[in-house]
């Protein structure tokens, strides 16, 4: 199993964007073969500030999810 977290800044007053645009990557990660689970974490005394955290079966399976379509179908926004 591999845990993969990534740290965001957002630019202040974009939460909201951020999040919505987060829920569609997660739906993404769903479907995607060898997820287990993603979460949004969001600082409690920075609200600009992100964590996404992902576990995986194996890191081939994040590598494969990174560089498919579906992944830049998401995060073409970003």
């Amino acid at each position: 199993m591999i845990t993969v977290g990534m740290n965001y800044h957002v630019i202040e007053g974009k939460q909201q964007d951020f999040e919505e645009k987060c829920a569609a990557v997660i739906d993404a990660l769903n479907a995607s073969e060898g997820h287990t689970s993603s979460t949004l974490w969001k600082d409690v005394s920075d609200s600009a500030s992100y964590l996404i955290t992902s576990e995986w079966s194996e890191e081939q399976a994040f590598t494969d999810f990174i560089q498919s379509e579906a992944f830049r179908n998401v995060t073409s926004w970003g």
